[in-house]
């Protein structure tokens, strides 16, 4: 299957597929031309998490990545339109405000959602279609996980300091309880703080794909950019943000992904 340069796909061994849909920061010239400020338009990308999770391909995960920016388009939203957090700030299909409600086109310029849905969103979805299918072809049943992070403290979104770990089932419906529980245990394990399904219970990608019944079990997991990086808490601007890569920082919350990966690949060599 061929794919536009902006996806890039590693075809794994493992019943493990990694998706990664807001490490892109590329933004095409002609959105770029319409925007405010190109750090506000970058400011809510997944920082360095695929710098984080580069272990997932050695591990045998198949790997589905798009380089361009969730400004540009958002992957993880409902192509329809209907917002995953009905009465909660969120941002849209293409998002017209950052996390913190900063505008981010000039007046009078604005997304030609329908167009960027063709350009970016599609391709995504049928590469990471492509590799669940092929992946529940070979092994029968599969888990799909979802990567993502955020700074600690975003007002707008929700109170006070997010838990280091955040794990989403869409409220237990996209895996098995097993798994669920699994990964629980790990994070649970470490010096860092977690919770299931609060704020985050999982975007479109693990609602979507996660059909337990059919044997593709999907979990979303957003990071608070602390756990990872050295996140300067409180409102940023284009000079601390975002924080450089800190590999030694990371290092004890990439050991615990390193063996949530090691429990999923488990689970589903279990039900296979």
């Amino acid at each position: 299957m061929t794919h536009p340069s902006f996806i890039s796909v590693h075809r794994g061994t493992a019943p493990l597929v990694v998706s990664l849909p807001h490490t892109g920061t590329e933004i095409p010239d002609d959105i770029a031309a319409d925007l405010l400020s190109p750090w506000l338009a970058r400011k809510d990308c997944d920082w360095w998490i695929e710098t984080l999770y580069d272990f997932a391909a050695r591990m045998g995960a198949s790997v589905v990545r798009t380089a361009i920016s969730r400004t540009a388009i958002d992957v993880n939203r409902d192509p329809s339109g209907v917002s995953l957090y009905p009465g909660q700030a969120t941002t849209e299909l293409c998002p017209t405000t950052t996390f913190d409600g900063e505008p981010l086109y000039k007046e009078g310029r604005g997304p030609d959602v329908a167009a960027r849905r063709a350009a970016y969103f599609d391709p995504y979805h049928a590469a990471l279609e492509a590799e669940i299918e092929h992946a529940r072809a070979v092994h029968g049943t599969i888990v799909v996980y979802d990567c993502h992070s955020i700074r600690s403290v975003v007002p707008r979104l929700f109170e006070g300091t997010l838990p280091n770990f955040n794990v989403g089932t869409n409220s237990g419906t996209t895996c098995a309880p097993e798994l669920q529980a699994a990964i629980e245990s790990i994070c649970d394990a470490t010096d860092f703080s977690r919770v299931s399904n609060a704020r985050f219970k999982g975007g479109w990608i693990t609602r979507h794909y996660g059909r337990p019944e059919a044997g593709v079990h999907a979990v979303q997991m957003e990071l608070a950019c602390r756990t990872y990086m050295l996140e300067p808490l409180g409102p940023v601007g284009p000079e601390n943000w975002p924080a450089a890569y800190d590999p030694d920082h990371a290092a004890p919350c990439r050991a615990a992904l390193v063996r949530i990966f090691e429990a999923c690949i488990a689970f589903a060599r279990s039900r296979a």
